[in-house]
């Protein structure tokens, strides 16, 4: 078996140059689920090589799809038929996004089961809301030991209003609906950009749905739907994180392949603190050189607020400015994992009920470990900035969401490196 090895990053270093942001691993992994609605083929571009990417291709092919890499982010999809409407366990339980697979299957085969989804473990993050959404549009859904087994007796109709702003449970309910005859109205909806971009994928291959990116949204069943060619958004978690490693490194960095639009919470925020934004159709210029950075108060919010996802990185940066920040994430309250390996490196947080009071201090390099994704980009946020050498253990979880994370740092100017991982012995 495999060992990942450390990240070691030399921080210090002005990043310089252009960053191409990489295709968007929150968008890509619904889409690939929601290619089990058709029974033709499917090319997917812009999909990023990241181990959640791996799990969800191992997943959909226990259900029956053959998958090929056409090329370094294209993939082609075929699934001429379902050869199980039953999720393994073993994999479902790495990833919290794999439960999305229950509306696809409900509504490609009439019939799921999927296990108790996992993922990165801070705070308790429920699914009471995709299933109250399918049991209201007609769905029966049972939970036993575990196991969630739904059918679907006839096409699902009728309405249905979120109890909060979701987006997987948004997702699960637009799959499950996309296909039959019957008429679904969402209300509430989430309107992030994960939820267009399935919307406009499955419309594509001749979807009905109507109203993604407001919270309305309806979806008009249709008997089966064609084969295609989809190009995934780029990753704004990603370009988020990269735009405060700039500030936090006080660089200047353009990114290429974004969406200035779909990371406008985290410019106006990085701008009230004195970072130069400089936007046009698909790159972002940031620039912090020679800036004395002003502290900030952040809130996380539902999308288009400040993304839960960039906030251990926001929460990084903070500890480099001089001055108090306070950063509340009512989100994902428990997401805090970050904190405790910040402070290994010199930096000044107190926690009080979930709310991160931080003072500006200098970081100094130092052995951390990430517990789960983004507090690693939090992580290697910090080590940019810090002086001295960081090694940046738990890259399993890392690599989730960042591809090949040294090498595009390395493209722009830092000192890091990833060492190949050994073989480990037969004893392992």
């Amino acid at each position: 078996m495999l060992h990942l090895t450390p990240l070691h990053i030399i921080g210090g270093q002005p990043l310089r140059g252009d960053y191409h942001v990489q295709p968007s691993k929150n968008a890509a992994l619904p889409i690939i689920v929601g290619s089990l609605l058709s029974a033709e083929p499917i090319t997917l571009h812009g999909i990023p090589r990241l181990s959640d990417i791996y799990t969800i291709l191992e997943i959909v092919a226990h259900l029956g799809t053959r998958h090929a890499w056409t090329g370094p982010n294209s993939l082609m999809l075929h699934t001429p038929e379902l050869t199980s409407t039953e999720t393994p366990y073993a994999l479902v339980s790495k990833m919290r996004a794999s439960f999305i697979i229950l509306g696809a299957l409900v509504a490609r085969a009439g019939e799921a089961t999927v296990s108790m989804p996992g993922g990165c473990a801070f705070g308790h993050r429920p699914v009471d809301q995709h299933v109250k959404a399918l049991r209201a549009l007609g769905a029966t859904v049972k939970e036993e030991g575990g196991n969630f087994q739904a059918e679907r007796p006839e096409p699902l109709q009728g309405n249905f209003i979120f109890e909060m702003l979701t987006v997987g449970a948004t997702q699960n309910a637009i799959l499950a609906a996309a296909l039959g005859e019957g008429t679904v109205t969402l209300e509430n909806a989430s309107i992030d950009t994960d939820v267009v971009d399935l919307a406009n994928f499955l419309n594509s291959l001749g979807a009905d749905i109507q109203g993604a990116g407001t919270n309305t949204i309806t979806v008009n069943g249709v008997k089966s739907l064609r084969g295609g060619e989809y190009t995934v958004i780029p990753d704004r978690i990603e370009a988020g994180t990269i735009m405060i490693a700039a500030a936090a490194t006080r660089s200047q960095l353009r990114l290429t392949n974004v969406r200035p639009e779909h990371v406008r919470a985290v410019s106006a925020k990085l701008s009230e603190m004195g970072v130069r934004i400089l936007e046009t159709h698909d790159t972002l210029l940031v620039d912090a050189a020679g800036i004395d950075l002003k502290p900030v108060n952040v809130t996380a919010q539902a999308y288009p607020g400040f993304p839960t996802d960039v906030q251990p990185q926001m929460s990084a940066l903070l500890t480099t400015v001089p001055g108090a920040s306070v950063v509340v994430d009512p989100v994902y309250p428990d997401r805090l994992t970050h904190v405790v390996e910040l402070q290994r490196m010199g930096a000044k947080i107190t926690v009080s009920e979930h709310t991160q009071v931080i003072q500006g201090a200098t970081l100094h390099g130092a052995p951390v470990k990430a517990a789960d994704i983004r507090a690693g980009a939090a992580l290697f946020v910090a080590a940019l900035a810090a002086e001295g050498e960081t090694t940046i253990d738990g890259m399993q979880y890392v690599n989730r969401g960042y591809e090949r994370l040294a090498e595009r740092l390395r493209s722009v100017g830092a000192q890091a490196h990833q060492p190949e991982p050994a073989l480990a012995s037969a004893m392992d």
